[in-house]
Parts: C-alpha cells; sequence; structure tokens
C-alpha cells in the first residue's frame, strides 16, 4: 500500500465534466468531494478542450487541444477521432501519472503505457439492453470494442452499488476483488423546504389544488422505460382522474439518443392524457427541488439503473420513490419506497394507486425516505474513491519506494 507520507498523483478524464446526464454530474461532484478531502493527493484533470468554468480550488487542469469536444461528437451522433483520441493519450503519457481516473468508461481512450487505471463502469445497461441504447448495430459494436480495450487496461473497476458490481463480475468477467464499490449522493440544495414553497412549485407548474402531482426525472431515453409508465396513466386516470403526471428532461432533441418524439407521440394520440401529463423539459437544479418539494412522489419506472440518483435526490426532499423492481433501484431505495414490474403497466398503475389511497402509507415513506436518503453522500463516495486509488496505485508506489532506497544519495 502507499505510505502515509507520499504524495499520489491522480489523472483525471475530465472529459464529461460538462456533460448533462448521470456521469457528468457524477464527475463534478466526487472530484469535488476528493479534493476537499485529502491534500496529500494532487489531482490533475485532463479535459480534450479547455474547461469554460473555473475548476475546484486545488485541482490543476491539463488540456490535450483535440479537434473536437467529447460532447460535440455525441450531439452530432457521431464518434471522437482516432487523432483525437491519441491527442487525449498523448497527454496523459508525458503528464505520468501514478494513477489515472475514468469516471465512466462512456469516454475512455486507450492509455499508453503501463500507468494504472481506475476505470468506473456505472452499470452494465448496455450489454443488458443494448436495443434501447443504440441507434445502430455499429454503435453497439463500437462499444463493445471501447468496453473490451478498457477492460484490458482496468487495474481497479469502480462501481456504484453492489447491484453494479455484481453485473460486472458475471458480465464483463472482473474478477470481484478488482472492483471497488463507491456511492453517490444528493447536492445539498435537494432538500425539504417551507410547505410554501411546495404550494409556489405546484402553481408555478400549472398544479391544480387537490392533484396528486407524479414526478419523473432521470433521462429521456427508452431504457428508462417513461412509455411504460405513460400506458400506465389511463388505468390510474380511471380510478384517480385528479393525478398529474410532469415528466422532466430535455425535449430539444439534443439529447442522447432519446425516444422524446416518441413520447409526444403517444400523448398526442391519447387526447385524455394531453390534461394530466405535461412535459417540462430541461429543469435546474432549483427548478427541479422546487417541483420535487410540491411532488406527492417520484415515478421512476426504468428497466435497469446502476444506481438512480434521482431517487436520492427525491427521497433527501421527503419524496416516496415508486420504482421499478429492477437494476440497482431496490438496492438504493429500500424501504423508502413502492416497487412494480416495469414491463407491466398493469402493475405499475396497481402499484401508484396503492400508494396515492393509503394516507397512512404516503406518510410513512415521506419519513423513511429522509432517513434513507441520509445513508448516501458524496463525502462517503470520495473517500471509498480515494482508496480504489491508492489500491491501483501501491505496486508502483512500492517500487519507486524501493528503488529510492537503493539509489545513491545525489552529491
Amino acid at each position: 500500500m502507499v505510505t502515509a507520507g507520499q504524495r499520489l498523483r491522480v489523472g483525471v478524464d475530465a472529459a464529461t465534466w460538462a456533460n448533462d446526464r448521470g456521469f457528468g454530474r457524477f464527475t463534478r461532484e466526487l472530484m469535488k468531494a476528493l479534493i476537499a478531502r485529502d491534500e496529500r493527493i494532487e489531482y490533475t484533470f485532463v479535459f480534450d478542450r479547455p474547461p469554460q468554468e473555473a475548476m475546484p480550488v486545488g485541482a490543476k487542469v491539463l488540456s490535450a487541444a483535440t479537434r473536437r469536444a467529447l460532447n460535440e461528437s455525441h450531439e452530432g451522433d457521431s464518434s471522437r477521432s482516432m487523432l483525437d483520441l491519441l491527442r487525449m493519450a498523448w497527454a496523459v503519457r508525458k503528464a505520468n501519472f501514478d494513477v489515472f481516473f475514468f469516471p465512466a468508461v462512456y469516454s475512455y481512450f486507450p492509455i499508453l503505457g503501463r500507468m494504472p487505471c481506475v476505470v468506473c463502469y456505472h452499470d452494465c445497461t448496455a450489454e443488458r439492453l443494448p436495443q434501447y441504447l443504440f441507434p445502430k448495430p455499429i454503435n453497439h459494436r463500437l462499444w463493445q470494442l471501447k468496453t473490451a480495450l478498457a477492460l484490458r487496461q482496468t487495474t481497479r473497476a469502480m462501481t456504484v452499488t453492489e447491484t453494479s458490481a455484481n453485473d460486472i463480475e458475471r458480465i464483463l468477467k472482473v474478477p470481484r476483488s478488482h472492483i471497488d464499490v463507491v456511492t453517490e449522493g444528493a447536492d445539498p440544495a435537494f432538500r425539504v423546504h417551507p410547505q410554501i414553497v411546495g404550494i409556489e412549485a405546484r402553481a408555478e407548474f400549472g398544479v391544480k389544488d387537490g392533484e396528486d402531482l407524479l414526478v419523473t426525472l432521470g433521462g429521456m431515453n427508452a431504457h428508462k422505460n417513461i412509455l411504460g409508465l405513460l400506458h400506465a396513466m389511463p388505468q390510474i386516470l380511471a380510478k384517480r382522474p385528479q393525478v398529474r403526471l410532469i415528466i422532466v428532461g430535455d425535449t430539444s432533441g439534443r439529447g442522447f439518443w432519446d425516444n422524446v418524439p416518441e413520447l409526444m407521440a403517444y400523448v398526442a394520440a391519447h387526447p385524455p392524457l394531453e390534461q394530466h401529463v405535461q412535459f417540462s423539459g430541461y429543469l435546474d437544479d432549483d427548478a427541479v427541488v422546487r417541483l420535487l418539494n410540491g411532488a406527492t412522489a417520484l415515478v421512476f419506472p426504468s428497466l435497469w439503473e446502476g444506481f438512480g440518483l434521482p431517487a436520492v435526490e427525491a427521497m433527501q426532499c421527503g419524496v416516496p420513490v415508486l420504482a421499478s423492481n429492477r437494476g440497482s433501484l431496490p438496492e438504493v431505495v429500500g424501504d423508502a419506497g413502492l416497487f412494480f414490474e416495469p414491463e407491466d403497466p398493469t402493475d405499475i398503475a396497481r402499484t401508484v394507486l396503492m400508494f396515492l389511497e393509503d394516507q397512512s402509507l404516503r406518510v410513512r415513506l415521506g419519513k423513511t425516505a429522509l432517513t434513507r436518503a441520509a445513508d448516501f453522500s458524496w463525502e462517503r463516495a470520495a473517500a471509498l474513491a480515494e482508496a480504489s486509488f491508492r489500491n491501483a496505485a501501491s505496486p508502483r508506489h512500492a517500487a519507486a519506494s524501493a528503488k529510492a532506497a537503493t539509489d545513491p544519495p545525489p552529491q
């Protein structure tokens, strides 16, 4: 292991820093917590293009000056060029870090040399549900190639739940002894506000007095199964017509292979839904916090999640979670919610109605949500991630220490 007096130099792939998906938030929040934690570790953010915002105090910044940024590539439905990948790889090689960290395998690029690597595999959704994530077979094959290369260079595999760790062991064939489980957390902004905030938020989003407000957020991709929730809505409305569903997410068309047109077309084709379902578009965190404080429940119908951060954000606002019984959601939500079969609209409707019609259950789950949310924090994630970096670097540090002990002193 690395001794207490040794300074560890960790390079971080920061190409996802500005990304608005879950792994972008993971990169930002985890790195902020890591930098605040231990001054004996030096973090250098390696960007594909110079960042447009100030970085956390204490972090170093290195830009590979690629011709195209990762975010530009995904919005253009294309891949980064080989030259850009080589520029990233060469920048890392010249820096000669003790460890290099990829916060998401999504942005992986090959590392030149034998530098220890910690790669975060958030989930195996792409392996489980490729038909929902890739628009063309070639996109799937490129993902498989990238993942195979990443696995060959992975010293320690990081992930965010035991559910994902089990998948990484079983599907990606990584030995369990090489997998480190960290966690995620909600920003402190997600909290219970005075009752007036919830009332104002409901008015802000056009929710009428007496309506039960269901919220779903966390992405508009097909595997998020919002369409499955829409299929359940007629059954819910038949017994409880005072229900409003707000779907939060970017509807601009710039999403990462989302199915927004399909969702909107379904609502338009079923006129009763138009009075009860609305698309909010992209909302910043402040608006999401206000919305959650006015919500009756978060509905999370995803077919698979590696973590499910919106569930923790909702619970931290005291909002119960009605979730899919698949992936990590039962592990994360625990006893702060109810679970349904996501591919069965009748079961989704049954679960939602059971919750809405039982006032004592609603109160109990709201209280439990706050208790459950306290189990998750970025500070805890940072402590676990730091241990992963030290474990990955320890052979190299051990060799360096042995060499230093035998080298003659400088003259």
